[in-house]
């Protein structure tokens, strides 16, 4: 991205009125006139007949069911807009809520996907649109930084061009809340990762946009609105005049300086996060003591108080009914046992860094690692290993850690052939069922087609060398293992 980007989010104020946003997005071309940066136009995608549950739709007194019901427009007045929007130079972009939305945004050859901070750990939907080919930009407020690290991680493994977006959920954001100089700590903390603004405060105020893009801001987001004698703009939306003001303002460079601190979200912000998330509903009924799986629940707008939501179901979380609980039901917290596998993940991380530092083992920078854990997290201790891939070409080199007493599974390959070194500790090897002892400085062969598996006693790092890893050519003789898709955890920021 070689000039700053500028995208104006439309979001509802088009007033489910076509017109009126085709007007807005021409206003809003000539008061971009002149400026040497790079424009885009958003719009927000619902998929109303899906995304509000049942019993809520219609309602008036449900303010944002209101406002979306009432806002509503068709594909086909949506495409218009699309196509004003091309017509007047700008670069297109959508916010969806739903997975049904972004079927639409890549119908629409949409160019870039938008993440609304309360979809920010909303998991199903960021898996939707991780499988499009489309750049990302997500907004962060009210996330910890082990959320953004999980989002972040998420989409690198997948290649994904990231964009993260410094924002506070408050509309209008007050100065004191600002915390412009975040832009800062997420600049260091993902250096790979371009960085930007995504702005709220009262859309009189210049002095934001002038410190964001000082501080190495690359990408800027506001409200936009077009007031008329039907339709007013709200507090934190900006007129085409303010506009120009504001992009104006974005090539001086001023103070405002705001705590570098990650402060838990404010009560407020939680709330409006809250509100806007979608709700974990039963699919049908269940009984006390069953383990909850995606095809027991779906997830619909609006949350009820004290639901689980959507951001709170992950491949991390586990939920196990406490009482009998009727089809289309709220998933309550306090009907439910909920583990989060993630602090037993994090434990197995502490483990295997000191068994690397007693070893004296480097490893290479940046090296994602990998926790296989074959018969789940509850049972990692005692089965499974954890993989730092080296290089992986015509040749392949691991460090693999084995923690005191776990086991390895028997498994095979068939295309490559393995060489282990071990670098420290003990480690146990079953060749075709015959056993062989091994320790600092031994080098065990395995060749294709041999049944092996591990086991270390006080735990052990060995160095793999191989030909070619391919992810479809571990055999394990144990059925149950190759048939469990949820085996392996990757990390990237984990050093």
């Amino acid at each position: 991205m070689s000039k700053p980007l500028f995208i104006f989010e439309m979001a509802n104020n088009h007033m489910g009125d076509t017109a009126h946003g085709v007007a807005m997005i021409q206003a809003l071309r000539d008061a971009c006139a002149g400026f040497p940066f790079a424009f885009a136009f958003k719009l927000q995608f619902r998929d109303l007949d899906t995304f509000i549950h049942p019993a809520c739709r219609g309602r008036d007194d449900i303010p944002y069911v209101k406002r979306f019901e009432e806002t509503r427009l068709s594909r086909k007045q949506f495409q218009v807009l699309v196509d004003t929007m091309r017509a007047c130079g700008f670069q297109t972009v959508c916010t969806p809520f739903d997975e049904p939305s972004v079927d639409l945004i890549e119908a629409m050859g949409i160019e870039m996907v938008k993440i609304a901070s309360c979809s920010l750990t909303d998991w199903p939907l960021l898996e939707r649109i991780a499988r499009t080919d489309k750049p990302v930009i997500a907004s962060t407020a009210g996330a910890m930084p082990e959320e953004v690290d999980n989002v972040v991680s998420f989409f690198q493994h997948r290649a994904k061009d990231l964009t993260l977006m410094h924002c506070v959920a408050e509309y209008p954001t007050p100065d004191e809340h600002l915390h412009i100089a975040r832009i800062d700590a997420l600049r260091q903390r993902y250096p790979g990762v371009r960085i930007g603004f995504s702005t709220h405060e009262h859309p009189e105020r210049t002095e934001p946009v002038m410190i964001a893009l000082a501080k190495g801001a690359r990408v800027f987001e506001k409200h936009v609105g077009l007031p008329t004698e039907c339709y007013p703009l709200n507090a934190y939306s900006a007129s085409p005049e303010q506009v120009r003001r504001w992009l104006t303002a974005a090539a001086l460079a001023q103070t405002m300086t705001g705590s570098e601190a990650w402060p838990a979200a404010s009560a407020q912000e939680q709330a409006s996060l809250h509100s806007l998330r979608r709700g974990v509903f039963l699919e049908h009924a269940v009984a006390p003591g069953q383990p909850l799986t995606t095809d027991d629940v779906y997830f619909a707008f609006p949350p009820q108080p004290g639901q689980i939501t959507a951001n709170q179901w992950s491949k991390y979380q586990r939920f196990t009914t406490r009482q009998p609980l009727a089809a289309d039901a709220p998933l309550l917290a306090d009907a439910v046992d909920a583990r989060d596998e993630r602090e037993q993940v994090l434990a197995a991380v502490t483990t295997v860094k000191q068994l690397l530092h007693e070893g004296n083992i480097v490893v290479p920078g940046r090296s994602d690692l990998e926790i296989s854990h074959h018969y789940g997290m509850d049972r990692f201790a005692e089965f499974g290993l954890t993989m730092i891939t080296v290089v992986n070409r015509e040749y392949c080199k691991k460090l693999i850690v084995m923690l005191p007493g776990q086991s390895h599974p028997e498994q095979y390959h068939r295309q490559k052939e393995e060489t282990f070194v071990v670098l420290h500790g003990n480690l146990s090897v079953w060749l075709d069922g015959q056993r062989v002892e091994a320790g600092r400085g031994d080098v065990i062969t395995v060749q294709r087609g041999v049944r092996h598996r591990f086991h270390s006693a006080d735990g052990a790092v060995f160095e793999e060398i191989s030909s070619t890893h391919h992810a479809d050519d571990s055999f394990y003789t144990d059925p149950a293992i190759n048939a469990n898709p949820h085996r392996k955890t990757l990390l990237t920021h984990w050093l």
